[in-house]
């Protein structure tokens, strides 16, 4: 199933209209504390009469339970509203080149069950995609069909999301050409939604309204959000970071050119010249604050955040060395959480709900 038509599945079977979704995001927004219908009117602009509307429907439909009462001034106690975060889940999931992670989510965000295998994605597509639906009926095995949304499928590029059609990955040409959506819905039975990795990761969690999520694991790769919208650029394979050129003669890269960020840094990686890494990442990172204008960056990935406070110390002094005027151009360095890819890909999930 391609991107489109499996968001409008999710749409049309949970969310009558974006005024449904409206009332959710306003509800969820509020948190535990919960939110009356006279506050639901106000914060979102619509009528008493549509709140009532659509606050009834998604009471019957098990999304919101009242949640006690509390005086307003004049007039009756005003009922509170809350979310009910385990009326549905969503799954997010990670393709990476050395494995796979599988998150379920319910509709607070929280994680509520999580798998992790090691996979070697050098071989045939089939097999891992059989694995990989296999992780997901384990974490949907005790939750009714009619509750489990979709899953989302973060992967490397390049791909189109759009078409869940996967193009010349590195390092993984038996790829080339898998509709892995298609794939994998055909296994779960389940609406799919294909996700870049990186560009997953950057909506993994919130932050500024111009940054990025560099990550660096198995490859080296960015994510970006601009003017508080994400971007994808007109193939949706927006943050080849990696592949930026940042020595002219230097190691062949898996792409096919030669002295990619990507291949200098693992190369670095590999003859056990880390701090080298670090500083390599750290130019890269400082042409694309320049390039971008970013005001944070968001760090992530297994080798990244197993040793963050080197690539830290590298990366800034690189903005401090690179950028004009840095104490004009501050940017903040942040961490992703471990699971960052996994999560923002079930995040996409829950876009379908939440708007």
């Amino acid at each position: 199933m391609t991107t489109d038509a499996a968001d409008s599945a999710l749409n049309l079977s949970l969310v009558r209209d974006r005024n449904d979704a409206t009332v959710l995001r306003a509800v969820r927004g509020c948190g535990a504390e919960g939110v009356s219908r006279v506050q639901l009117a106000a914060h979102t602009g619509l009528t008493a009469q549509a709140i009532s509307k659509i606050t009834g429907r998604l009471l019957a439909d098990g999304l919101l339970t009242e949640a006690g009462r509390v005086g307003g001034g004049p007039g009756k106690p005003r009922t509170l509203l809350t979310l009910v975060p385990d009326a549905r889940c969503a799954l997010g999931a990670q393709l990476g080149r050395d494995g796979l992670r599988v998150l379920r989510v319910d509709l607070a965000g929280s994680v509520t069950g999580s798998r992790r295998e090691a996979v070697d994605l050098r071989g045939e597509p089939g097999p891992v995609l059989d694995r990989l639906a296999e992780l997901v009926g384990e974490l949907t095995a005790d939750v009714a069909a009619d509750r489990v949304l979709g899953v989302g499928l973060a992967c490397p590029g390049p791909l189109d999301t759009r078409s869940g059609v996967l193009h010349e990955v590195t390092g993984l040409p038996g790829w080339r050409g898998v509709r892995v959506g298609a794939e994998l819905a055909a296994r779960v039975g389940l609406p799919v939604l294909v996700e870049k990795d990186t560009t997953a990761g950057v909506l993994g969690r919130l932050g500024a309204e111009n940054r990025a999520f560099v990550y660096l694991g198995d490859g080296v790769g960015a994510g970006l959000v601009l003017g508080g919208r994400v971007q994808r650029g007109a193939r949706t394979n927006a943050g080849e970071f990696g592949h930026q050129c940042v020595e002219l003669a230097g190691p062949p890269c898996a792409c096919g050119a030669r002295g990619c960020l990507e291949a200098v840094c693992l190369a670095a990686l590999r003859e056990g010249r880390p701090d080298r890494a670090a500083r390599v990442l750290g130019v890269g990172v400082a042409n694309l604050v320049r390039l971008l204008d970013l005001e944070e960056v968001v760090l992530g990935g297994d080798v990244l955040l197993g040793a963050p406070d080197r690539f830290e110390a590298a990366i800034r002094a690189e903005l401090a060395d690179r950028l004009p005027d840095p104490a004009w151009q501050s940017v903040t360095l942040t961490r992703a959480p471990w699971a960052a890819i996994p999560l923002g890909a079930a995040g996409v999930v829950l876009a379908g709900v939440f708007g």
